[in-house]
């Protein structure tokens, strides 16, 4: 089974050339060799095309063993990452390129971390046609060596542009590639965290398992329409399944999402909804890493919404080992991996853009039940790597042999579709203090529902084990919101579960807070 870091690493590599496409014409330093004048995507022949249609094929190779995916010619494959990078789409070869379309797309070369090619179609009312690879539709840098052609090749993924940051100028905002891996931005927003169609035994000792997305269906979108649909056909050897998504590009991108999953064996650890994304310090553990910017992270915590009533804000940790935490629930009304510090001056850094990294909300569309949203928190010691994962395991392992649909919304955001009324944490911070144990601060946004009499709230601070002190609370002039202050005291105890809260006669007045601790 692929080692998780090895895998996610070269995901977030590639996507992070994606996401710059000035890069995509490879080296200038070398020199480009001879562009060709940029041809149309062709299409092949018109196919009967239906969803059901696809959800039956799903169900069809559910029903057989799993076959791993042709791979293409190892020339391909053998490609450094430079010369992988050196290969970029011409603009001009686009789909739907200078049309009244509302988006058109780009596609991706096939090679190196992407050994085998996905199928992309085309579906127009109830016809579906095969888009053809060519490799002219490729500009080459100097440094790329001659590679093959064969019935092998096909596209690696591809990206969806459109008029979401300039009324006239298309910005690429949702890209596909790699494994069941995708990821979309809303307006003004720089990639950061990714999604995953689904995520199966993450985190256990016999390895986890990747499903791929084998082919996708790109439903035509005509001239005004607002918002388009990609199907796409997912395999592993485990499960076989079909995802549809219909997505609306805006100041917040959201996909709906409809998925049907066909277990060839019992999934007693999948995760629905899943989101992969990388936290490496804050001021919790700004001490373990010699750099210039105060934060590094494309998320800062998980925010759920439980079944029961209450918003909580687990901060999120790099720890020195593996810690997976699970917060079990009934009927989840919603959970995502958010970024809340959005000033510039929160990372200081002019390249990664941190502070315009969209948070990503899953809304399930139906009573999901019982089970728990699951976080996975792997230790990081450079920001390549995606170490940070959530999603809803359910109670009930997935049958095999049997149909198991799953509704959902997924929203691109800076602030989730949520209830705002309550003061959220904003900041969390964390010190050695001089006298012994370590102590915390929190700060709370301001909010309609806070007093001028800050006596008038109530502070619920508790861990699992050791010490907490009871609390301090003072106005921060600076955000206009309240600030609490405790020391927890761990002494011989590796970890504490930290809890935090503020009340109001007896109502909560905050979000919850909560932090593992570890030693």
């Amino acid at each position: 089974m692929i080692d998780r870091r090895s895998f996610l690493s070269l995901i977030a590599a590639l996507s992070s050339a994606a996401a710059h496409p000035a890069w995509a014409g490879g080296d200038s330093a070398s020199g480009d060799k001879a562009k060709a004048p940029a041809p149309p995507i062709q299409l092949g022949q018109p196919q009967p095309f239906s969803r059901d249609q696809l959800v039956a094929l799903a169900k069809t190779r559910a029903q057989s063993d799993y076959v791993a995916p042709q791979q293409i010619p190892q020339e391909w494959i053998d490609l450094t990452y430079d010369q992988y990078r050196g290969i970029g789409f011409k603009p001009e070869s686009g789909l739907w390129k200078n049309t009244k379309r509302p988006i058109n797309v780009e596609f991706f070369a096939p090679g190196l971390y992407f050994p085998s090619p996905v199928s992309i179609s085309v579906v127009e009312g109830d016809e579906a046609r095969p888009v053809l690879f060519s490799k002219d539709v490729f500009n080459f840098a100097h440094l790329v060596p001659d590679l093959p052609v064969d019935d092998t090749l096909g596209y690696a993924g591809f990206r969806v542009r459109t008029t979401i940051n300039d009324p006239v100028r298309t910005d690429e905002f949702l890209v596909f590639q790699g494994a069941s891996y995708f990821r979309a931005v809303g307006e003004g927003q720089y990639y950061g965290l990714s999604a995953r169609g689904l995520a199966i035994d993450t985190a256990e000792p016999s390895g986890e398992e990747f499903p791929d997305f084998l082919a996708f269906w790109i439903e035509s979108a005509q001239p005004g329409a607002k918002s388009f649909k990609v199907h796409a056909l997912m395999d592993s050897p485990s499960v076989s399944g079909l995802y549809t998504f219909n997505v609306t590009a805006g100041s917040s991108t959201e996909m709906d999402v409809q998925a049907s999953l066909f277990p060839r064996k019992e999934l007693n650890h999948v995760g629905i909804g899943a989101e992969t994304s990388m936290f490496l310090f804050d001021e919790t553990n700004r001490h373990r890493f010699d750099d210039f910017r105060p934060a590094v992270h494309d998320s800062d915590g998980l925010l759920i919404a439980n079944g029961a009533g209450e918003i909580l804000w687990r901060h999120l940790a790099n720890p020195l080992a593996l810690q997976v935490s699970s917060f079990v629930d009934n009927n989840p009304r919603g959970f995502g991996l958010m970024q809340r510090p959005r000033g510039f001056s929160d990372f200081a850094d002019l390249e990664a853009h941190y502070h315009k990294r969209p948070g990503l909300w899953v809304t399930p569309g139906e009573d999901w039940g019982e089970g728990s949203v699951t976080l996975v928190e792997i230790p990081a010691d450079r920001e390549i790597y995606d170490n940070i994962v959530a999603y809803w395991r359910p109670r009930t392992p997935l049958a095999a042999g049997t149909e198991h649909q799953f509704t959902y919304r997924l929203t691109w955001c800076e602030e989730p579709p949520i209830d705002p009324t309550l003061p959220r944490v904003v900041n969390t911070r964390m010190g050695k203090r001089f006298y012994g144990g370590r102590l915390v601060t929190i700060d709370f946004s301001n909010a309609d529902i806070l007093p001028k009499d800050l006596d008038e709230l109530s502070v619920h601070v508790s861990s699992n084990r050791g010490k907490v002190t009871k609390g301090l609370l003072q106005r921060n002039p600076d955000t206009g919101g309240v600030r609490l202050a405790f020391t927890f005291h761990a002494k011989e105890i590796k970890s504490m579960e930290l809890r935090a809260q503020l009340m109001m006669e007896g109502k909560p007045a905050s979000e919850v807070w909560l932090y593992r601790w570890t030693a």
